[in-house]
């Protein structure tokens, strides 16, 4: 059974600076490459950043030079640093290996809301 759990969501102002952190448990973290995505109120979950399981990050262009995205293996953990955070970055972030986020009924965490305000 894989269990993902978001922390780290929070209120800020715009210009501003979050960390997310996922916390994996199962097989699936350290062979897999893990992603965020987020979910605006309304729309689809988008993902926004990615990193193999040898640490190749992948960026939307959206967050291209605001988020970083990086892994410890030992803790099998997955962390998003957003910096420069911007009203349209408000969303609720998830974590996934991008393989499963693929799977129609997949189980994913129960997110981490992140609100930028103006």
């Amino acid at each position: 059974q894989v269990q993902l759990v978001e922390s780290g969501g929070g209120l800020v102002q715009a210009g501003g600076s979050l960390r997310l952190s996922c916390a994996a448990s199962g097989s699936i973290f350290r062979v897999e490459t893990m992603g965020w995505y987020r979910q605006a109120p309304g729309k689809q979950r988008d993902l926004v950043a990615s990193i193999s399981s040898g640490g190749s990050p992948n960026y939307d262009d959206s967050v291209k030079g605001r988020f970083t995205i990086s892994r410890d293996n030992a803790k099998d953990t997955v962390y998003l640093q957003m910096n420069s955070l911007k009203p349209e970055d408000t969303a609720i972030y998830y974590c996934n290996s991008l393989t499963r986020a693929l799977i129609p009924g997949a189980s994913w965490g129960q997110g981490t809301q992140v609100t930028v305000s103006s």
